[in-house]
């Protein structure tokens, strides 16, 4: 299955401001309007409960689109799975996959959180990496990747420059 991981960071890799995860406050619309597009083209979206829990809100359920959210407790977040369009699961992300393939998916896109998006590169699971980097800095908030034990070699692809305050997007094919 390819894995498609999309982030948007400030430019020192921070995916939250503080501690506020409403990331709408301070990315560019052009970034919301590449995002759009490249979730509208997935028929399978992973991310982390912390990302479900800040966007949940948010989430249209569609019947032809499965989101899947990963977490240490599925059984908390029961009343709010609906069948084939929205599953909590605690699976190791090889697992899921291989789970999610068998069922026809072809296509993943994993959009977050730090934790998530790190087990995924450790699994050496994701193959293109879109970051779009918003010209901020902040001093505090979440990092990009959980910190952990990994390195990952990456090929450039291609640059854009979405706007005239400078947001970037970048996007990197994983060497693997």
């Amino acid at each position: 299955m390819k894995v498609t991981m999309v982030l948007v960071s400030s430019l020192n890799g921070k995916i939250t401001r503080n501690d506020d995860t409403n990331i709408n406050l301070w990315t560019s619309k052009e970034d919301a309007k590449f995002f759009s597009l490249l979730r509208d083209k997935h028929k399978l979206i992973v991310m982390g409960r912390k990302t479900y829990t800040s966007i949940h809100d948010k989430i249209k359920l569609q019947p032809d689109k499965l989101r899947v959210v990963l977490t240490k407790n599925p059984a908390k977040y029961s009343n709010h799975a609906k069948s084939g369009m929205l599953e909590f699961t605690n699976e190791n992300p090889t697992k899921l996959l291989k789970r999610l393939e068998s069922k026809g998916y072809k296509n993943c896109l994993l959009v977050g959180g730090s934790e998530i998006t790190a087990l995924f590169l450790q699994s050496s699971l994701i193959d293109e990496i879109y970051l779009t980097i918003e010209p901020k800095i902040f001093g505090k908030g979440r990092s990009m990747l959980a910190e952990d034990n990994f390195e990952i070699q990456l090929k450039f692809i291609s640059a854009k420059k979405l706007n005239s305050q400078g947001t970037l997007l970048l996007k990197y094919k994983v060497q693997k």
